[in-house]
């Protein structure tokens, strides 16, 4: 049975980043698969000073080349005053994002997932709003923030996510539901490398563009080339403009969050790419989650111990740090592949 999900992403226009797009990608493609139900995204409110609006259009490309009616909302414009915040007197249009995520979790007929690859905002704030519906509704949160490393010294400069709204990610990790944590980094001052405790993996465009049916090339030019004109449908269909695809095709892209997205669909990645259930991977698998105690201060500075009793926290790792990046692009150059 497909596994019902909700995505809140950090997803713009002209974007901040553009592995936004990827991770959107890869969960229209796991929805296609059967694997993910979509049942609506949460687009952060941007941050101040940002050139960017929610990225609507996105998700009108991707609902227009799957045939689905994904719906999307905004998120919360107010950071969270305290990780008891609820957010009850605020307008309308701020509480818009938790009023549908407690829906979505009332309506659903199985429980929900939610993967969190932008701020923590308003899935905190729905989690505080009703704790008694997440901890009977959520089958678990998938937090892409934060450092990884057992060297608090290290962990303690505050990654980008989680820079977004601080007490929203500490708030997080007291859900009264399964929270799988996936550190981006495994500390944010050192080299952008893989490593043992973080998600951080990129690949050369050229890997996965090429390969890509000519509407899902012109998904991907649209947000490139920073287009702001709003002919979603018709640059969707035109003729892909070969020059401009070589051009991004010899940029590096930096991911995160794809690991995410095939754990909560019950697969995994194999070292040889290979996207797989993950009753029976194995050691085969690339990366995987161990039971942990985490702790999380009043500063946003998480610390972390293995916990083999632990029922319902969970931390990311690589198994394999030789073979993660090359497995990983393998492994979401077939997924997204799929899409037409």
């Amino acid at each position: 049975m497909a596994v019902a999900l909700i995505h809140q992403t950090d997803i713009f226009r002209p974007h901040n980043d553009p592995d936004d797009h990827f991770d959107l990608a890869c969960a229209y493609a796991l929805t296609v698969q059967g694997r993910l139900a979509l049942k609506g995204i949460v687009i952060d409110h941007p941050p101040p000073k940002f050139d960017g609006d929610p990225d609507f259009l996105s998700i009108a490309q991707m609902n227009h080349l799957t045939g689905l009616t994904v719906p999307a909302v905004v998120g919360s414009s107010q950071p969270m005053r305290s990780p008891g915040d609820t957010e009850a007197s605020v307008p309308p249009a701020d509480r818009a994002a938790v009023r549908f995520i407690l829906d979505t979790l009332r309506q659903a007929r199985e429980k929900v997932v939610i993967t969190v690859v932008g701020s923590c905002r308003d899935v905190a704030l729905a989690g505080r709003t009703d704790p008694s519906l997440f901890a009977r509704r959520c089958a678990g949160v998938y937090v892409n923030a934060g450092t990884g490393s057992p060297d608090p010294h290290l962990a303690a400069t505050l990654e980008y996510n989680v820079t977004l709204d601080p007490i929203a990610y500490r708030a997080v990790f007291d859900l009264p539901c399964p929270v799988y944590w996936l550190p981006c980094f495994e500390d944010y001052v050192g080299e952008w490398r893989v490593r043992r405790y973080a998600t951080y993996w990129r690949f050369r465009q050229e890997e996965i563009l090429p390969k890509l049916s000519p509407r899902m090339q012109n998904f991907f030019l649209y947000m490139l080339e920073r287009v702001r004109d709003v002919a979603w449908l018709r640059y969707l269909t035109r003729q892909t403009e070969s020059a401009k695809l070589e051009h991004h095709a010899q940029q590096d892209r930096n991911m995160w969050s794809v690991p995410s997205f095939f754990h909560a669909a019950g697969v995994t990645v194999t070292s040889e790419g290979e996207v797989v259930p993950l009753r029976s991977a194995g050691e085969s698998a690339v990366y995987g989650f161990q039971p942990v105690r985490v702790q999380c201060d009043d500063s946003a500075v998480t610390t972390w111990q293995p916990d083999p009793r632990s029922t319902n926290r969970f931390m990311f790792f690589v198994r394999d740090v030789e073979h993660y990046q090359t497995a990983m692009t393998r492994a979401l150059k077939k997924t997204i592949s799929s899409l037409g």
